[in-house]
């Protein structure tokens, strides 16, 4: 399927996956709304953008997820600019706290993770489906979850990232069948080890422990995640790849990576 003059609304676009996923829609010919909290990274976004590729408009929305009223808001100005939404990506995601065992995370740090990750993913579905998929009965819905949500991580201070990325899951697959009898897609891809800040984040910006988390192997670039995501929005509209685990070779899981990878492979 062709992105050529498709409308999308992107989630988590100015920074990481979100921003090589917004570069490689744009380049497809795509009009991109791109939401974050932001609005500085967005706005350059935007006009990056709308610099270098001939195609498609690109509108910033500064908006915390979290918020349903803004969230609903947002996505009500994009209806009026944009006239419809083909396709949504739920990319916006964030890990806080780790390596400090669920116990020792604050409550902030526990409200602030499920606002994003799951109320702001729900939130953004639910306008997104009310204001302009579900009338049309067509669409497709690309939630970005992880590898996580299937494995239980070895190390301490995934908790509550770990049962967050489960339910996305478990609501991708319940979407999915309550769709049934439309034109919407819903479908899942599941990054394993990306070198993004976002690790950095759930580490607290500890250098030594990020760099420990990926000795000895190359992990994905947000390009390798985003042409991921690219591909799956591709497929026909009578095709769906509903999920996709996208890993380094040496993560075997989240319990076993080939740490001698890079050395094996005089990298």
């Amino acid at each position: 399927m062709s992105l050529k003059g498709k409308n999308v609304v992107l989630t988590g676009a100015s920074i990481g996956i979100g921003l090589s996923i917004a570069h490689k829609l744009a380049k497809e010919g795509a009009s991109i709304a791109l939401l974050s909290r932001s609005e500085d990274k967005l706005k350059a976004l935007a006009e990056d953008l709308s610099n270098t590729y001939q195609e498609g408009k690109f509108a910033p929305y500064a908006v915390d997820i979290s918020n349903y009223t803004a969230v609903e808001s947002a996505i009500t100005s994009v209806v009026d600019k944009f006239g419809t939404i083909d396709i949504l990506i739920n990319n916006a995601g964030l890990a806080l706290g780790a390596p400090s065992p669920f116990h020792d995370l604050s409550i902030s740090q526990i409200d602030t993770m499920n606002g994003t990750n799951v109320s702001g993913l729900m939130y953004t579905t639910h306008a997104v489906l009310n204001k302009s998929m579900h009338p049309r009965r067509q669409g497709t819905i690309l939630n970005i979850t992880s590898v996580t949500g299937l494995e239980v991580p070895p190390f301490p201070g995934e908790a509550v990232y770990h049962a967050n990325k489960a339910l996305q899951e478990a609501f991708t697959n319940a979407l999915r069948n309550e769709l049934s009898e439309t034109e919407i897609r819903v479908l899942a891809l599941r990054p394993g080890c990306v070198a993004t800040n976002f690790h950095a984040q759930r580490v607290a910006f500890d250098r030594e422990m990020y760099e420990r988390f990926f000795e000895g192997f190359q992990p994905l670039t947000p390009d390798e995640v985003a042409d991921s995501a690219i591909y799956l929005l591709q497929q026909p509209p009578h095709l769906s790849v509903k999920a996709l685990d996208l890993v380094p070779t040496p993560q075997r899981s989240l319990n076993v990576f080939d740490r001698k990878w890079n050395e094996r492979h005089n990298q």
